[in-house]
C-alpha cells in the first residue's frame, strides 16, 4: 500500500512537470511571435465616407450630431 501511494505521487509530479514545461514552451513561442500590421491606405480625395465627420467644419459637425440625435429619438 505504501509503495502504491509513492508511485502515484511520482506519476502526479511527472504529469505536473510535463504540463508546466508545455506551458513555458507555449508562452515562450507566443512572446517570440512577430505581429504584422497592414499599411494604411489613403482614401482617394473625391470619395468620402458619408458617415465620416473628418472633413466637416464645426457647424456641420453640430448639425450632423443633431440630425443623428433626432434619428435616434424617432427612427421612422
Amino acid at each position: 500500500m505504501n509503495g502504491l501511494v509513492i508511485t502515484m505521487i511520482v506519476i502526479a509530479v511527472i504529469i505536473v512537470l510535463i504540463v508546466l514545461l508545455l506551458a513555458v514552451v507555449t508562452t515562450s513561442k507566443a512572446y517570440k511571435y512577430q505581429h504584422t500590421v497592414d499599411p494604411i491606405t489613403e482614401k482617394p480625395a473625391g470619395k468620402s465616407d458619408e458617415n465620416s465627420i473628418a472633413d466637416l467644419d464645426e457647424e456641420e459637425i453640430v448639425e450632423k450630431e443633431h440630425i443623428q440625435d433626432e434619428e435616434r429619438k424617432d427612427p421612422s
